[in-house]
């Protein structure tokens, strides 16, 4: 307990010291294609270990999905040289923390230590790359954990499905069709050896970066990195051809039902270009000119002046070959979805047909200043930019530079953006809907 609140107070004290300053690293590769960035911040006694794996969702083939997640949580299951369930037990005990997300895109593993724990931190990602333990066990022992996941955070939760509904009507033959964390009978029908077989192709060095990033000494680390990651044998060339999406030229207009509202919502939802992309970035910045804050156009107009919302958002989902972007409002009262889509549709309009003001202008560029700083505000938050960086977007420098692609966006490219991306004929409008009582029983 003591150990833990230590690393929370030095990683509290190095995001003070580290705002504003451009971050430093050194990267390459070892002979095996592992790629290793290292990143040296000696202001607090904290280290954080990471690797990241150019695999997702996405990454599966017709009536496997959901591998990638699966994997998420396979591969704390043990390994060769961890015993089955031990591995939350080594970190907490000595002081650390560490988890795992997926994305459509990638999966990230992370642990945070004390800085004299960073061999701990190498080995244990060295273990879970080189000997992960993939039997029986461990598979109908996740299936199980992956199912209550699905239960609690899809099937009981309120709008839990909502992204997956926009994915499904959004994509015909790409994987983003399917939710990321995949159909159950899906997993329930996979062989072991098709376990065995997915984590042959992934999860080699050549498809994954290690980011070291805080107190370290890096001569002394990179001797670390060599001894435990160097002997990985090089995995198998991972190749994706996916089918390209044809571009939607009619509005498409869907129903899906939620057992778990009571409150319909009004989604309007487009597919957009890839987070890699500049047209991404703009995208980014229309919707927080949309709906980032109270004063933003769609909450002030539809939720404080008109009162027909309850809440009300636009996103910019952000994905490595397509994006999704959506607008969405809860009505309040008796106002109809059927309302809320054409007051979205207006908002959306004055941004296709007019350039934004000159002073909402300056509060975006202030805005996404802000969030810049933060992202880099910790060690932790650190590791994760350099990772995604080199991986999804192939340029490890936007961790410093990547304000400036939002410095160099203009109102006439917001509005030239826009127009291209965020048309009627563009887009799907979704009613999500409680189920009916009738079929609820």
């Amino acid at each position: 307990m003591k150990k833990n609140l230590f690393v929370g107070l030095c990683m509290g004290m190095l995001a003070f010291t580290v705002q504003g300053q451009e971050v430093a690293y050194e990267e390459y590769d070892l002979d095996n294609g592992l790629h290793v960035i290292l990143h040296q911040d000696n202001g607090a006694p904290v280290v954080t270990t990471s690797v990241m794996y150019h695999v997702g969702g996405k990454d599966r083939s017709e009536g496997r999905t959901g591998f990638a997640h699966f994997f998420e949580h396979l591969l704390f299951e043990g390994t060769e040289n961890i015993d089955r369930g031990q591995w939350f037990d080594i970190v907490s005990s000595r002081g650390g923390k560490n988890n795992a997300n997926t994305s459509q895109d990638r999966t990230y593993y992370y642990e945070v230590f004390p800085s004299n724990n960073l061999e701990l931190g190498l080995w244990l990602e060295s273990e879970r790359m080189l000997h992960p333990v993939i039997d029986q066990v461990g598979v109908d022992t996740q299936n199980e954990v992956v199912k209550e996941e699905k239960r609690l955070r899809v099937d009981n939760s309120p709008y839990g499905n909502l992204l997956n509904v926009v994915g499904e009507n959004l994509f015909k033959v790409h994987p983003y069709k399917d939710p990321n964390i995949g159909y159950m009978e899906d997993l329930d029908a996979a062989t072991l050896e098709e376990f065995i077989d997915y984590k042959n192709t992934y999860y080699g060095p050549n498809n994954a970066v290690l980011v070291v990033a805080g107190d370290i000494d890096v001569a002394k680390t990179k001797k670390m990195i060599q001894d435990y990651f160097g002997p990985i044998p090089t995995g198998k060339e991972v190749v994706r051809n996916y089918p390209k999406e044809a571009p939607i030229t009619e509005e498409i207009k869907a129903q899906a039902f939620d057992n778990n509202i009571q409150i319909p919502a009004a989604v309007v939802a487009y597919r957009t270009p890839g987070f890699a992309t500049r047209e991404a970035y703009v995208l980014d910045m229309i919707s927080s000119y949309l709906s980032d804050g109270k004063s933003s156009k769609l909450y002030k107009k539809m939720v404080d002046d008109q009162k027909q919302a309850l809440q009300v958002g636009a996103f910019n989902v952000g994905q490595e070959d397509y994006g999704m972007y959506l607008v969405f409002g809860l009505p309040l009262g008796d106002v109809s979805l059927e309302t809320l889509v054409s007051e979205m549709e207006a908002e959306i309009s004055a941004v296709r047909s007019d350039l934004i003001s000159e002073s909402d202008y300056q509060k975006l560029q202030n805005k996404f200043e802000n969030q810049f700083v933060n992202s880099n505000s910790s060690v932790e938050g650190i590791a994760n930019s350099l990772a995604r960086n080199f991986m999804l977007y192939g340029d490890t420098s936007l961790i410093n530079k990547e304000i400036d692609i939002y410095r160099s966006v203009t109102r006439e490219e917001i509005q030239k953006v826009a127009e291209a991306y965020l048309k009627p004929n563009q887009r799907v409008v979704i009613d999500y809907l409680p189920t009916p009582k009738e079929e609820t029983k």
